[in-house]
């Protein structure tokens, strides 16, 4: 018994130092070091009143299949022809579907498979949050900066259609997303024209106009239009990923760049559960709502299976080197620890969205009386696919958890798989690398998985090196402002986003 027992002890101080040496040597990314300065930036006030013009046009788009009122659309576009006139002088440009827009911006070697940035012009609704300063005309540069806010707002500084500069911040409703990146693009183009630029491969711009309705109208048809032209791009940006400051992630104890190389698949699905109606003084055993009650329950504790997908992978061996060490020992022994890793990333919601099919239930009708038993009860449910899951799997999903019940199931919004994967070894990411360095010095950058929904999705007809990334360093406060209230962007991050793409347009081929 004793040499059994101590055979044992000397296995587990084996598989110990096993454990602890491949800790120790594990290959995690390093974060930068010895890097340059940021580079020295001026300040181009022109620039800062371009933008802060174009985000006082209330483009907001809402409802079904993009069916809303164009007029303030109608408005954008020539506030950009007589704001840009040297890149409509030269670039070929046209309009799909009357309010996509497109510009190409002729290379001098028609052999270089061209590259294609992305935006779009629509915002979500600003909302109805109370507004500190209803002043409609303030552009005052000579603001000393403040901090970053450092909780998400309750209401807007400014109103969310005033452009208002101020506070060493340019405020609005699209100012992160996405009129920041449009007008950054449009001011770099401008810029390297400006100064006699010829690149060697043709450069497209590309705005969609109802992204935030899904896009049907706009991307679809741009990307559909470069696919009827034969057109291929060696290189696709739009939003996604953004650099977020140290602390924005849990367990990350530094700035890190999230460059989206792939995105979630989406299913909505409304369930139907058919019960008997009546009067509430005599209801049955078995209420429509107390059935729904349970396959809702069913459908939030038995999730489909978490998984560290291969870009996850990349994703943690990047960060990992800044986690916590019993993280790092799960991560650098997941062949012994991956239940244990898996069982931690799903208690966050954060970074179960980075490793499972996520379930959320949406929206419930039932009864409109308080005495009344509806025969019929319906609920959404809501599933963002994990690259690897396919849409086919959600539904045997829902087909396996509504068993036994007598239910209708409809799919409703804009189904569709989760993109391709793009690879980081191409020249495409490694310009993003590189283009942060130069504006934001010693950045940890990773592959990512963009958990929302872009247009990027749209154009994997006409590329397979597609990549969601903004420019913008911010905390997790500030990110919460998108769709939600007081959105603005610094002075010092609009600045930045300029450089960078006209970075990336200048050195694509140096």
């Amino acid at each position: 018994m004793r040499k059994i027992l101590l055979w044992l002890l000397i296995i587990l101080a084996v598989l110990i130092g096993f454990v602890l040496i491949k800790t120790f040597t594990y290959s995690f990314k390093k974060i930068p070091v010895n890097q340059a300065e940021a580079v020295n930036i001026s300040r181009d006030d022109s620039a800062i009143y371009r933008f802060s013009g174009g985000l006082k046009i209330p483009t907001v788009s809402t409802g079904e299949l993009g069916d809303f009122d164009y007029t303030s659309f109608d408005a954008f576009k020539r506030y950009l022809r007589n704001n840009y006139p040297l890149v409509y002088q030269q670039t070929e440009n046209y309009e799909v579907n009357g309010y996509g827009l497109v510009f190409k911006w002729k290379g001098t070697n028609p052999a270089l498979k061209p590259i294609l940035f992305l935006s779009h012009m629509d915002v979500v609704p600003p909302g109805d949050a109370p507004v500190k300063n209803k002043e409609e005309q303030i552009f005052r540069l000579q603001d000393k900066a403040v901090p970053a806010v450092t909780a998400v707002a309750k209401e807007w500084d400014y109103p969310p259609f005033s452009g208002a500069v101020a506070n060493g911040r340019i405020y609005g409703r699209g100012a992160l997303d996405m009129k920041g990146m449009l007008f950054s693009l449009m001011e770099s183009m401008t810029r390297l024209i400006k100064e006699g630029y010829a690149p060697k491969r043709d450069i497209y711009l590309a705005f969609g106009f109802d992204e935030e309705v899904g896009g049907r109208k706009g991307a679809v048809k741009i990307a559909e239009d470069f696919k009827k032209k034969g057109l291929e791009f060696d290189a696709v940006y739009d939003e996604g990923g953004v650099i977020l400051e140290k602390g924005s992630i849990g367990g990350i104890d530094t700035d890190v760049a999230l460059i989206g190389c792939a995105e979630k698949g989406f299913l909505s699905a409304r369930i139907k559960v058919k019960g008997l109606g009546g009067h509430s003084s005599m209801p049955p055993l078995e209420s429509a709502i107390g059935k729904a009650a349970i396959l809702m329950q069913r459908l939030e504790d038995n999730q489909m299976k978490p998984v560290i997908t291969p870009l996850i992978q990349e994703f943690f061996n990047n960060v990992g080197g800044t986690m916590s060490f019993t993280t790092r020992l799960a991560i650098a022994n997941k062949w012994l620890l991956k239940k244990a890793l898996l069982s931690q990333l799903t208690k966050n919601n954060s970074t179960n969205a980075l490793v499972r099919t996520t379930t959320a239930l949406t929206m419930m009708k039932g009864s409109d009386g308080t005495n009344v038993l509806s025969p019929e009860v319906s609920f959404v449910v809501n599933f963002r696919l994990l690259p690897g899951n396919t849409v086919k799997e959600v539904k045997e999903h829902i087909a396996n958890a509504t068993k036994g019940f007598d239910v209708e199931v409809e799919e409703i919004d804009n189904t569709r798989e989760a993109s391709a994967v793009s690879q980081t070894s191409t020249k495409a990411y490694q310009m993003i690398e590189a283009g942060i360095q130069k504006v934001f010095p010693g950045v940890l950058t990773t592959p990512y998985l963009t958990v929302g929904g872009t247009d990027a999705y749209k154009y994997q007809i006409v590329s397979k090196n597609i990549y969601r990334f903004i420019p913008f360093k911010i905390n997790s406060a500030e990110q919460q402002s998108i769709h939600s209230t007081n959105e603005y962007i610094s002075i010092g991050n609009y600045e930045k986003m300029i450089y960078y793409f006209k970075y990336i347009m200048q050195n694509y081929d140096n």
